[in-house]
C-alpha cells in the first residue's frame, strides 16, 4: 500500500509540475498612464433599452474609468446615452458623442438632434461621430451620410466625423474630404489575423491612411482584441492574447504618436448577436474588474486557482485506488493519471463557466451538456479502470479452471443435479442433440427435466417425448400448455417436478450441446457451503455459418472473456440463463424464478448475491449453442436483455442502499458501473447524437460554436477510450483473429440504437412480452430492412457534418470543425447497423463466396491453373440442345 500511496503522490507532483511548465507567462511593455479613449455604452445585460437608465450606475462606471482613460467614445445620443457626457464631466472625462444612424429616418433625425444638443451643452464633448459603420452595413449611401455630417458640422463647434472600417475610407475619398478627421476602425480579429500579427496590422493600416490622406488627422477609432470566443480562421481570441495585443499596441501607438480608441471599456454580455466573441471586447469584465494587468509579465491571474481545483479533484478521484485489493504500481499510475486528467477537465469547465456570460439558452444548453457528460466521463474512467486491471493488474484469482481442480472436496462428493431444459417451438433435431449430449455426461447422479411450454403443435413436442423415453429414466418430459410468466413460468413447473433429493439445479438452453465433463468439473465447487451459484460461459458452434454469424460470435465472446472475468474477482457475476448451476437452497431463499422481469436469470442471480452467497465463474467452454438466425433475431435478443436489465435496476435499486442487502461495496460498484457502462453508455450515445442534430442549424447559421474543450473534445476522448478499451481488452483476453475482432466491434456498435430504444421503453412501461430468440434455422429473414431508423439517423448525422463543414468554409472556426467530426463519430454505431443489415442480404455474407473469389483471383493472376476439358471429352449439351432433344 505504501508503494501505491507513493505512486499517487508522484502522479500528483507530475500533474502540478505539468501545470507549472504549461503556464503562459510572457513579457510585454508596461503602460502606467491613462489610455486616450475607450468605447463605452451604458446598456445593461440583455440590451434592455430603458430611457430611465440609472445615473448612479453610469456615475460608478465613470469613477472607475477615470482611473484608466482620459476620454470615452459613445455610439448613440439617446436611450440613456445622453446621460453620459454630463456625468463624465464630473470626473474630468472627455466624450466623443456618437449618433446612431441606420435606415430609420425618424430615428436618425432624433439621434442627430440629440448629438447636436449634447455637443452644445457639454464642454467635455470633444467630437461627434455621425454613424458607426453605416456604409459597411449598407444602410446609407455615401452622399446621404455626407449630408448628415455637414448638417452636424454646421451646428456644433467640435470636430465631426463618421466611424468606418479602414478600407471604407480608402475606397471613398469623398467621404474623407467631408469630415474633420478620419475615424478608422482596425479590428484585426475580423480580418483573420493572428493575435501576434494584430499590432503590425493596426500600425500598417494607420500608416496606409496617413499616406493616402496626407495632412488629414487620422484616429484609429476602434482597435481591440476579444478575450473569449471562437477563432476566425487564424484569429485566436483569449484573455492572454488580449492582454499581449493591447499592451503591445498601446506601446507602439504611443511611440509613433497615434491617436486611438480601444474597443471597449467594459464587456457587453448583450452582444451575443456578434457571435461567440461579441461580449468579450472589454478591458474590464461585466463586474467592472480588470481582466489583465498593464504592468509586469502577462499571465492568467486565475491560473493557480485553476491548478488547485485540478489537483484537488485529481486527488479526490484517486483516493478509491487505495481501496483496491493489491493494485500494482503501473495499475495505480494509470488510474491516478486518469483521475488527474479528469481534474484538469473540471478546472477547464470551471474556467469556462467563470469566464463567460450566459443567456438562458446558452446556460441551459451548457448545463444539459454537463449533465450528459458527467456519466460519460464516469463510463470512460470505468473502462480505463478495466484496462489498467487487465493490462497491469494481477491475473484473475477466483476463476475456476479445468487445469486446477477444486480443492478440499470430500471423497465421492456427487450431490444430485437436476438439469432443466425449457423449450418453446424449438427445432426438434436441435433439441435432440442437446438431450443426447446430456445423456453422455460424465457424472453419476443427475436427472434432466425437459419442459416444452405453450407449444401445441405435436410435431414439436411428440418426437421429444419419444426421445426422452428412449434415453431412459433420467429424462423427464413435461408438455405444459397455457403457461404464464414466460420462461420463468416454465422453470417453476420444472421445479415442481424436480427430484426432492436434488441439491443443485442446472439450467440449459434448448440449443446447447454440453461437454461430458460439465458437471464433473464444476459441481465440486459446491462442496463449499457458501457457494450458491456457478456459471460457465456461452459459446456457439455455428460461427462459420456466415460472415455475420462469425462477427456475432466474436462480439459475444467479449462479454464472457472480459467483463465476466473481471466481475468474478469481486463476486459480482451476471447469471445468463444457460450453462448455469444453482444451489437449490440458495434459489429457495431468493424466492425462485420470478416473472416480473424478462431476464429472470440475471434477476435471480442478483437476488442470490444480495443474500450473501458466493458465486463462481469459469472461462472454460463446457457447452456450445447456436447463434441467432438473423440480424433481426440478434437485435431482438439484445433488446430483451436491455429491457430486462432496466427492469432489474428498477426492481433492485433499493437493495443497493446502505444496510438493505448483504452486497459488498465492490459488488454494488460493479453492478452500478456495469449498468451505466452498458445501458447508460448506449442511451447517452443516442441522446447526445440526437441533441447534436438539433444544434446543427444553430451552429451553422446562428454564428454559435460549441465549446470544444468542455463539450466536444470530451466526447471524442470518450470515443477514443472506448476504442482503446475494446481493442486492448480483446487482444488481452479474447482468442480471436484481428478480422473477427474488427467485425465484433462493428457488431457491438450496431446495437446502440436497439439498446437505447429498450431503455426508453423500459422507462415508460413495466412489462413487454417475452421474445424468443430464433435459432436453429427455423426463422426466415424479414422483408423489412432491419436498420431503417439507424440509416435515417446515421445519414442525418453525416449530412449535418457536411452542412457544418460547408457553412464554415469561410470562417474556418476550429470548434465547428471539431463538432462536425463529433457528428461523424456519432454516426458510426448507426452506420454499423446499416452495414450488417446490408451484409446479411448480400452474397458477400457467405464464406463460399470468398472461397470462390479467391480461387477465381488465383486463376486470373496465374497462381492456380485453370481447369480445362480434357481432349476428346464429350461436350456437355447446352440447355437449348437439351430442350430440343426432349422435344
Amino acid at each position: 500500500m505504501r508503494v501505491v500511496a507513493a505512486v499517487l503522490l508522484l502522479v500528483s507532483l507530475l500533474h502540478a509540475g505539468l501545470w507549472g511548465v504549461l503556464r503562459d507567462k510572457e513579457p510585454a511593455p508596461d503602460f502606467k498612464g491613462l489610455l486616450p479613449s475607450l468605447s463605452y455604452t451604458p446598456f445593461e445585460p440583455g440590451h434592455v433599452v430603458d430611457n430611465n437608465v440609472d445615473p448612479d450606475k453610469i456615475r460608478a462606471d465613470m469613477k472607475k474609468l477615470s482611473t484608466i482613460t482620459r476620454a470615452i467614445r459613445s455610439y448613440s445620443a439617446t436611450e440613456g446615452n445622453e446621460l453620459v457626457p454630463p456625468i463624465a464631466a464630473e470626473f474630468g472625462i472627455k466624450v466623443t458623442v456618437g449618433a446612431w444612424i441606420d435606415k430609420d429616418p425618424d430615428r436618425n433625425e432624433r439621434e442627430i438632434k440629440a448629438a447636436i444638443e449634447l455637443a452644445r451643452k457639454n464642454s467635455n464633448v470633444n467630437g461627434v461621430v455621425v454613424g458607426n459603420e453605416v456604409i459597411y452595413r449598407g444602410e446609407q449611401k455615401v452622399e446621404d451620410l455626407i449630408d448628415m455630417i455637414k448638417k452636424v458640422k454646421g451646428a456644433v463647434r467640435v470636430p465631426v466625423t463618421t466611424g468606418e472600417i479602414w478600407n471604407i475610407w480608402r475606397d471613398n475619398p469623398d467621404l474623407a474630404s467631408n469630415v474633420d478627421f478620419i475615424a478608422a476602425h482596425v479590428l484585426p480579429y475580423w480580418e483573420n489575423f493572428r493575435s501576434d500579427q494584430a499590432v503590425d496590422q493596426g500600425v500598417d493600416r494607420y500608416n496606409l491612411l496617413r499616406n493616402l490622406f496626407p495632412g488629414k488627422r487620422i484616429v484609429i477609432a476602434e482597435f481591440g482584441w476579444p478575450s473569449q470566443g471562437y477563432n476566425l480562421r487564424s484569429a485566436d481570441p483569449g484573455q492572454f492574447q488580449q492582454a499581449l495585443t493591447l499592451r503591445n499596441f498601446v506601446s507602439r501607438a504611443e511611440a509613433i504618436g497615434m491617436e486611438y480608441n480601444i474597443v471597449e471599456a467594459i464587456d457587453q454580455p448583450w452582444k451575443y448577436f456578434e457571435g461567440g466573441v461579441g461580449p468579450y471586447w472589454g478591458i474590464l469584465n461585466a463586474s467592472r474588474e480588470p481582466k489583465f494587468a498593464w504592468t509586469g509579465p502577462v499571465e492568467n491571474p486565475d491560473y493557480w486557482k485553476l491548478m488547485t481545483i485540478a489537483l484537488l479533484v485529481g486527488v479526490l478521484l484517486s483516493l478509491p485506488i487505495l481501496r483496491l485489493e493489491q493494485p500494482t504500481a503501473r495499475q495505480a499510475f494509470l488510474l491516478s493519471a486518469t483521475a488527474n486528467g479528469v481534474g484538469t477537465w473540471a478546472a477547464i469547465v470551471f474556467a469556462f463557466w467563470n469566464g463567460h456570460y450566459f443567456i438562458f439558452g446558452s446556460a441551459f444548453a451548457l448545463t444539459l451538456g454537463m449533465i450528459l457528460l458527467v456519466p460519460l466521463v464516469l463510463i470512460a474512467m470505468a473502462r480505463i479502470d478495466e484496462i489498467a486491471a487487465v493490462a497491469f493488474g494481477r491475473p484473475p484469482q477466483r476463476l475456476l479452471a479445468k487445469s486446477k481442480p477444486v480443492e478440499n472436496v470430500p471423497e465421492n462428493y456427487y450431490p444430485k443435479v437436476s438439469i432443466h431444459i425449457p423449450a418453446y417451438f424449438e427445432p426438434v433435431e436441435m433439441l435432440k442433440q442437446t438431450l443426447d449430449a446430456l445423456s453422455r455426461l460424465n457424472y453419476p447422479n443427475y436427472e434432466c427435466v425437459v419442459i416444452i411450454n405453450n407449444t401445441p403443435d405435436p410435431a414439436f413436442w411428440q418426437p421429444i417425448q419419444d426421445h426422452c423415453r428412449a434415453l431412459g429414466e433420467r429424462f423427464k418430459f413435461i408438455n405444459a400448455e397455457k403457461v404464464q410468466g414466460f420462461k420463468a413460468g416454465a422453470l417453476r413447473i420444472a421445479m415442481d417436478r424436480t427430484a426432492v433429493d436434488a441439491e443443485i439445479i442446472g439450467i440449459l438452453d434448448a440449443d446447447y450441446v454440453v461437454d461430458p465433463d460439465w458437471l464433473k468439473d464444476l459441481v465440486p465447487a459446491f462442496a463449499d457451503p457458501r457457494v450458491g451459484l456457478v456459471q460457465a460461459p456461452q459459446e456457439h458452434r455455428d460461427g462459420d455459418l456466415s460472415i455475420m454469424h462469425y462477427i456475432m460470435n466474436g462480439e459475444y465472446a467479449g462479454f464472457f472473456d472480459i467483463g465476466m472475468v473481471q466481475r468474478n474477482e469481486v463476486n459480482a457475476i451476471i447469471v445468463h440463463g444457460t450453462m448455469c448451476l444453482i444451489r437449490r437452497a440458495a434459489m429457495d431463499m431468493a424466492g425462485g424464478w420470478s416473472s416480473d422481469t424478462i431476464c429472470e436469470d440475471s434477476d435471480l442471480g442478483l437476488a442470490i448475491q444480495q443474500l450473501g452467497w458466493t458465486t463462481h465463474y469459469t472461462r472454460h467452454r463446457y457447452g456450445q449453442g447456436l447463434l441467432p438466425d438473423t440480424y433481426e433475431a440478434f437485435k431482438k435478443q439484445r433488446h430483451r436483455w436491455a429491457y430486462g436489465g432496466l427492469q432489474i435496476v428498477k426492481k433492485h435499486w433499493r437493495n443497493f442502499l446502505p444496510g438493505k442487502s448483504r452486497l459488498t461495496p465492490d459488488q454494488k460498484r460493479e453492478y452500478g458501473l456495469g449498468w451505466l457502462n452498458w445501458l447508460g453508455a448506449e442511451s447517452l450515445g443516442v441522446v447526445v447524437a440526437l441533441l447534436n442534430l438539433v444544434w446543427v442549424p444553430i451552429v451553422a447559421f446562428a454564428d454559435i460554436a460549441i465549446p470544444d474543450k468542455i463539450l466536444t473534445l470530451p466526447i471524442i476522448g470518450a470515443f477514443v477510450v472506448s476504442l482503446a478499451h475494446f481493442l486492448s481488452m480483446y487482444r488481452a483476453r479474447v482468442a480471436i483473429k484481428p478480422g473477427q475482432m474488427l467485425g465484433a466491434m462493428i457488431a457491438a456498435m450496431s446495437v446502440q440504437w436497439t439498446v437505447s430504444r429498450a431503455v426508453a421503453q423500459g422507462l415508460i412501461t413495466e412489462h413487454i412480452a417475452f421474445a424468443r430468440t430464433s435459432k436453429g434455422g427455423l426463422s426466415r429473414m424479414s422483408i423489412e430492412f432491419q436498420a431503417f431508423w439507424e440509416a435515417v439517423i446515421g445519414t442525418l448525422l453525416l449530412v449535418g457534418a457536411g452542412v457544418l463543414v460547408a457553412s464554415n468554409s469561410f470562417r474556418q472556426i476550429t470548434e465547428i470543425y471539431i463538432f462536425a467530426g463529433v457528428l461523424v463519430l456519432q454516426s458510426l454505431p448507426f452506420l454499423a447497423a446499416v452495414a450488417i443489415a446490408i451484409l446479411e442480404l448480400s452474397r458477400i455474407n457467405s464464406f463460399q463466396f470468398w472461397r470462390d473469389s479467391a480461387i477465381r483471383t488465383a486463376e486470373l493472376i496465374g497462381l492456380r491453373p485453370v481447369a480445362l476439358p480434357t481432349p476428346g471429352s464429350t461436350a456437355q449439351p447446352v440447355p437449348s440442345e437439351v430442350r430440343r432433344e426432349a422435344n
